[in-house]
């Protein structure tokens, strides 16, 4: 996966935004404001962290030691970071919606109402 591929997939889930909140090099994406994606466009090879439950995290870093690793600049017991060109596709998808999944499910009630009532 490419960077841009990662845009696209996360740009298609309900409720999502994307922004340059901290500089002109690390793109955000957003569920309801809340972050769940970012990338640093400046890394080479590109990296995207993702929010990840603490336990499954540490079962990926294991399991894919070097290409998954504690979130750069995050909280690494919540956010992982991944290199995306060296990871299967399908992989990175899953753990785009887990951690989609895992912001949406902590929403407000009202933010969750107002996600539901969206089109896209």
């Amino acid at each position: 996966m490419n960077i841009e591929q990662f845009r696209e997939y996360c740009l298609h889930k309900k409720g999502v935004t994307e922004e340059f909140p901290f500089d002109e090099n690390t793109l955000v994406f957003k569920v309801m404001g809340k972050m769940f994606a970012l990338s640093g466009l400046e890394h080479i090879p590109n990296e995207i962290n993702l929010k990840c439950d603490p336990e499954r995290a540490i079962e990926l870093r294991e399991a894919f030691d070097g290409l998954i690793y504690g979130g750069y600049h995050m909280n690494k017991k919540h956010w992982n970071t991944l290199v995306i060109e060296r990871l299967p596709n399908d992989l990175i998808m899953e753990l785009i919606d887990h951690s989609y999944d895992l912001v949406v499910t902590n929403l407000p009630k009202k933010l969750k109402a107002e996600l539901q009532l969206l089109n896209n």
